[in-house]
C-alpha cells in the first residue's frame, strides 16, 4: 500500500510516517517501479504500535525501546514491565501537579471579586514573585 493509504489506516498524516522513518523506528520500505513507497503489513502494525505508544503518552527514545524489546520475542518482559513502570510513575506525577494546579485555579477564582483588573486577585496572584 503506498504511504496515503498507510496514514489514513493508522490515523497519522504521510509526514508522521516520513518522520518515523527518518528517526529509525520505522524502515522505509521498498520502492515500486513507479518508486512509490510499498508498505505491507508488518510496517502497518509497526506503525499501529508506534501510535498506540504516543497516544499512551510514551517518548521516541521509550518507543525505540519498547520496539526494540517486541522484535525479541523470545526475551523476558521484565525490560518492558520496568519501561511501563516508570512511564506510570511519570505520569501520576503529571496528573498530581495538574490537580494541584487545578486547585490553584479554583482558589484563584473563587477569592475573585469581580472588580477592575487594577484590583484582580488573579493577576496579583500571577504576577507573585515565586519563594
Amino acid at each position: 500500500m503506498r504511504i496515503g493509504e498507510l496514514a489514513r489506516a493508522a490515523g497519522v498524516k504521510a509526514e508522521t510516517i516520513r518522520y518515523y522513518e527518518r528517526e529509525g523506528i520505522l524502515a522505509s520500505p521498498p520502492r515500486t517501479q513507479a518508486n512509490y513507497r510499498d508498505y505491507g503489513p508488518e510496517e502497518a502494525r509497526r506503525l499501529h504500535f508506534i501510535r498506540r505508544a504516543r497516544d499512551l503518552g510514551f517518548s521516541m527514545t521509550r518507543i525505540r525501546d519498547l520496539l526494540e524489546l517486541a522484535d525479541d520475542r523470545s526475551r523476558s518482559c521484565d525490560a518492558v514491565d520496568t519501561l511501563a513502570r516508570t512511564h506510570l510513575s511519570e505520569v501520576e506525577r503529571k496528573i498530581a501537579d495538574l490537580e494541584a494546579l487545578r486547585k490553584e485555579l479554583r482558589r484563584m477564582l473563587e477569592n475573585c471579586e469581580q472588580g477592575t483588573v487594577g484590583t484582580c486577585q488573579i493577576i496579583e496572584a500571577l504576577a507573585k514573585t515565586p519563594r
